[in-house]
């Protein structure tokens, strides 16, 4: 059954920036992203509490193995490395934008795994934000208001969403913490740089994410918006080897 849903104004900048990246730099960066980026049909979707409590993991690393032709230590490797990015991607887009934070805690998010490209596809159940008490939109229904907004962001994504998921790998396939949580720094670094094809100002605006979070260590944003790691996501250990561009491995 398809769910009427009525969209409210604090999604709208997000939403503009996806467009605007989709046409500086082509479906790629964006595609993971449900259009709208609210689930309308929850039918083949996966609520990320199963990610987060461990129910689903299998299944992602399995999926990771058959697309990537990896083993299941490089394969959660690579998984991780594509969740973090997915479900980091609106909230970073939504505080850059408009200083407005969709809700990404495991509560409010929905996946669903493909075959071919995107390996994730994300999206929200349902519609609710976070805002500054300034906000013109502070008090509206689906809007919660408050003081810190880096740290709300830290609370919904990490504390309530990723960390779960990051334990979870980290004790299925033992998995360094430094090197899952490297990935979360890249996905927050890549965002701000191809935010910043379509917004200028993003990388500056969202900096202090990266020290909100506790991840300014992991990863580097040079001058010339390149993205450099300081951990490695395995793709190198493919049967075809990939170097990432920005690799920390020489």
């Amino acid at each position: 059954m398809t769910i009427a849903v009525e969209t409210i104004p604090a999604l709208d900048p997000l939403l503009s920036t996806v467009d605007a990246m989709r046409g500086r730099l082509g479906e790629g960066p964006v595609h993971g992203l449900v259009p709208g980026l609210v689930v309308t049909d929850p039918a083949g979707w996966t609520p990320a509490a199963r990610f987060a409590d461990g129910t689903a993991l299998p299944g992602l690393i399995s999926a990771a193995q058959r697309r990537w032709g990896a083993s299941p230590h490089a394969a959660a490797a690579l998984a991780w490395k594509s969740y973090a990015y997915w479900v980091a991607l609106p909230a970073v887009l939504g505080y850059t934008s408009a200083a407005r934070v969709p809700d990404m805690s495991s509560g409010n998010v929905l996946l669903r795994l493909h075959v071919g490209p995107p390996f994730l596809e994300v999206g929200l159940g349902r519609q609710a934000v976070a805002v500054t008490p300034t906000d013109p939109l502070a008090g509206r229904p689906g809007v919660r208001v408050v003081d810190d907004l880096p740290g709300y962001l830290r609370e919904s994504l990490l504390d309530r969403h990723l960390a779960a998921v990051l334990d979870g790998l980290h004790g299925r396939v033992h998995l360094g913490r430094r090197t899952l949580l490297g990935s979360v720094a890249s996905a927050i670094a890549h965002a701000l740089v191809r935010a910043e094809s379509a917004r200028p100002g993003s990388v500056a605006r969202g900096r202090p994410l990266l020290d909100a979070l506790g991840l300014a260590d992991l990863v580097e944003i040079t001058p010339a918006l390149a993205v450099r790691r300081r951990t490695c996501c395995l793709a190198f250990t493919l049967p075809e080897p990939k170097i990432c561009r920005g690799c920390c491995l020489d």
